[in-house]
């Protein structure tokens, strides 16, 4: 007989828990009035005699309650039913208090580490946090389904961003920035009209990013592209000024350079307001605005000579990057840039190829810009080139009555991740049992994701003036609700996944990059895909299949299953892992190859997908990055450069701490030489060829600082 539990897992009979469960009301009674061992068997005997093939677990409690009754044990009947409704408050209870005070006395790391983004110390921050900890509770003992909280407490799936289900708010967006220009907008009841100016532009456009951005919990994306008409609209402000007060005493060729120069000096002082005010702003939910900007010069595009000296200008100024606290220049965590390499800049001999070398001079000592290659691009989402979601994730497809795709004004409903490893830790290389509990799975992570929708549903346009009503994502009227924007494949779920590696080499032996393992992670990979598919077609929802970017999600699945399953070698051994379908850190691999190989999953996991290389010291391996950069364009969609810095905690210096013959550290801005007081990198050789050493390295010395 199988027992179906209260959330809906099913798992053997076992009489011995009816035994235990009686025996404890017994103690609490007097002894007249409890019942004998051979009463109790006979109890389990009763219920054994159902003969059912399932049965529920209330429904067990059920008769053991009517069995006590018969027998006249009315005070064990009701001691029964009340340990039974202990149980249940036990389940229920609010567990929010120690939380909370761990997070006012600094001592909970778990919700203080969960967001980089966020200084939990901050007591701004700290309200957002506490906010985000009763709505973990609220979510987890009222408003999920009990299979659903205990899947996600189990690690079997992860439900995203518990912290803000309570509220109908949704994930990422990409925000139509464009018609909020054009048309005007309204903050705080207060009406913007469309600018006059780039310099307005650029302020009005910040403002909507604070104000986008505290109402909903994910990132956003602003195309750059809607800028340029507005620094056009200034040249011809400056040229009409200077026209009409020069023409015919100065040669026309000075007045046009009275014009450059003051057009140079706003563009310059724009796009410092767009980065000032970003790394300033605090939103409501105690952060900068989650926010990227898509850097994308389009062939066709009438203001494409405007935007082209936008992005350079926000290249240039994210390179010399923002002051800190102590004036030394450091890396803003935001705006994120996303460079798009088309034909006229992917270093092939364009005509903007002189911004790529500059997006890369970028990466190599800022981390971004991340890099889309438009040619593959267009491959993969029907001849379409669009921004990723300030959460990485990327929409379907959608045209409008029109026939017009659409993808700005668009969002991203929510996500639910799937631990593909611990399926195959309790398959134990049982590919039947793996195949079964994989189905199940999935149809959790369904009913989980349609919780996400549902919370949505109903929700009026008052809920967020600026997403609905004002432009962001719509232009509803008060009191209408958003239920269209949630169907018809408008707006989007995502389906996460963790740890594609894991889950091959524990069901083959090998590594999904090996020939013996990625025929199985192919197949994993297409029954995700097709089960978003599926799902789609069934309901008319846009569900999609993301590579989830959730950096903490890789260490939290793998320490569950650690103290669930133990030390498992290259599994839960390693304390994390890989992200969606990354190679493993640990593989060696050279750049141009985790590339190529990685590039086959985006095409399927089409919903979301980033992949990155690691690379020490990039500032000195400029032209080895531009490469990667060039093969990046012909052979993957989404990518991104990854290193550390060196870092020095006493003068805040973000640059290269000297290690000199005696594998002495110094900080070349303030002497400091305390290992404690400063991060160092790894000095490995930085290979990405045939001999290539970091440059004023000897091979000796290379060699000897692998071991910091």
């Amino acid at each position: 007989m199988k027992v179906i539990k209260r959330d809906g897992n099913v798992v053997e009979y076992d009489r011995n828990k009816i035994v235990i469960a009686i025996r404890k009301a017994n103690i609490e009674v007097e002894e007249e009035e409890r019942v004998s061992d051979n009463d109790i068997q006979g109890i389990v005997a009763y219920i054994e005699g159902k003969q059912n093939d399932t049965i529920q677990v209330e429904e067990i409690q059920d008769l053991i309650e009517q069995k006590l009754m018969a027998s006249g044990k009315y005070v064990l009947a009701k001691t029964y039913i009340v340990y039974r409704y202990s149980r249940e408050l036990v389940r229920k209870s609010n567990t929010t208090d120690n939380s909370i005070m761990g997070l006012i006395r600094n001592s909970n790391k778990d919700v203080m580490e969960e967001n980089s983004n966020k200084n939990a110390v901050i007591a701004s921050t700290q309200r957002d946090l506490i906010a985000g900890e009763v709505s973990k509770d609220l979510t987890k003992r009222m408003l999920l389904p009990e299979k659903i909280a205990k899947a996600h407490e189990e690690g079997i799936i992860h439900f995203h961003d518990s912290d803000y289900f309570l509220q109908s708010i949704f994930n990422c967006c990409l925000i139509n920035i464009e018609d909020m220009l054009e048309n005007g907008t309204v903050m705080n009841g207060k009406l913007i009209e469309s600018p006059k100016s780039f310099q307005v532009a650029c302020t009005v456009m910040t403002q909507i990013i604070s104000a986008v951005a505290s109402s909903q919990y994910g990132g956003q994306t602003v195309d750059i592209k809607h800028l340029g008409k507005y620094l056009r609209k200034s040249y011809d402000k400056y040229k009409k000024h200077y026209m009409e007060r020069y023409e015919g005493q100065i040669p026309d060729e000075l007045i046009e350079q009275f014009v450059q120069d003051r057009l140079k000096d706003e563009l310059k002082s724009g796009v410092q307001t767009i980065q000032y005010q970003i790394n300033t702003l605090m939103t409501t939910n105690g952060q900068s605005p989650f926010v990227t900007l898509f850097l994308n010069l389009e062939k066709d595009d009438p203001y494409i000579k405007e935007n082209a000296l936008i992005i350079e200008e926000v290249l240039r100024q994210r390179l010399e990057g923002i002051k800190n606290e102590k004036g030394v220049y450091v890396t803003p965590a935001f705006p994120k840039l996303v460079y798009v390499l088309d034909e006229h800049n992917c270093l092939h001999g364009g005509e903007y190829d002189y911004i790529t070398k500059l997006a890369v001079k970028c990466s190599a000592k800022r981390m971004y810009p991340d890099y889309i290659s438009a040619k593959k691009m267009r491959e993969n989402y029907e001849g379409n080139v669009f921004g990723p979601m300030g959460c990485r994730s990327f929409l379907s497809p959608w045209k409008d009555e029109n026939g017009n795709y659409k993808f700005e004004g668009r969002f991203n409903q929510g996500v639910v991740s799937l631990n593909l490893p611990q399926i195959g830790i309790i398959a134990q290389k049982n590919e039947e049992e793996f195949w079964r509990l994989l189905e199940e799975r999935l149809s959790l992570c369904f009913e989980a994701l349609l919780c996400r929708h549902r919370a949505l549903e109903g929700t009026i346009s008052d809920v967020s003036p600026i997403h609905w009503q004002y432009g962001a994502i719509a232009r509803l009227k008060k009191g209408e609700n958003i239920n269209k924007l949630l169907h018809n494949g408008y707006s989007t779920l995502s389906l996460g996944y963790i740890g594609l590696y894991e889950v091959t080499k524990i069901m083959t032996g090998h590594s999904h990059t090996e020939e013996g393992g990625i025929d199985f992670a192919l197949r994993v990979m297409k029954r995700l895909r097709r089960a978003t598919d599926d799902w789609k077609e069934a309901t008319g929802i846009g569900f999609a299949l993301y590579g989830t970017p959730a950096e903490s999600l890789c260490y939290r699945f793998a320490r569950i299953d650690k103290e669930k399953f133990g030390n498992i070698k290259d599994i839960t051994d390693k304390g994390y892992y890989t992200n969606s379908y990354h190679v493993d850190v640990r593989e060696k691999i050279d750049a141009f190859s985790k590339f190529n190989f990685e590039s086959q999953f985006q095409v399927i996991s089409s919903g979301g997908a980033i992949s990155y290389v690691e690379i020490p010291n990039m500032r000195h391996n400029l032209e080895a990055l531009e490469d990667v950069v060039k093969f990046i364009y012909d052979n993957i969609q989404y990518a991104e450069f990854n290193t550390k810095s060196d870092y020095c905690h006493v003068c805040g210096f973000d640059g290269e701490i000297i290690i000199n013959d005696k594998m002495e550290w110094e900080c070349p801005q303030c002497g400091n030489k305390d290992q404690n007081k400063m991060n160092v990198t790894r000095r490995t050789c930085g290979y990405l060829g045939e001999n290539f050493w970091n440059v004023g390295k000897t091979k000796e010395i290379a060699q000897r600082t692998l071991h910091l």
